[in-house]
């Protein structure tokens, strides 16, 4: 992979990461693991693994959207 390119999927990751880690919210916090997973994938489709690329590709925006309606729910409407 080219250099420049390295350096800017590497600086995407660590982005959402340090955003994660300095976010309160959890809506905000789930936004910031979506940009780090952004960072990661070309590194794992870099190394061959495009199976796993494809099934966590596939995985995270599912267990997102549903952890985001778990935490958007509020505890009266149970």
């Amino acid at each position: 992979m080219d250099d420049l390119l390295v350096l800017l999927f590497a600086a995407v990751a660590l982005i959402g990461a340090v955003s994660a880690h300095l976010q309160r919210d959890r809506f905000d916090k789930l936004i910031a693991v979506g940009i780090t997973f952004g960072g990661i994938a070309p590194f794992i489709a870099a190394r061959g693994y495009l199976d796993v690329l494809i099934a966590v590709s596939l995985i995270v925006p599912v267990t997102t959207i549903i952890i985001l309606l778990i935490c958007g729910r509020d505890a009266h409407d149970a």
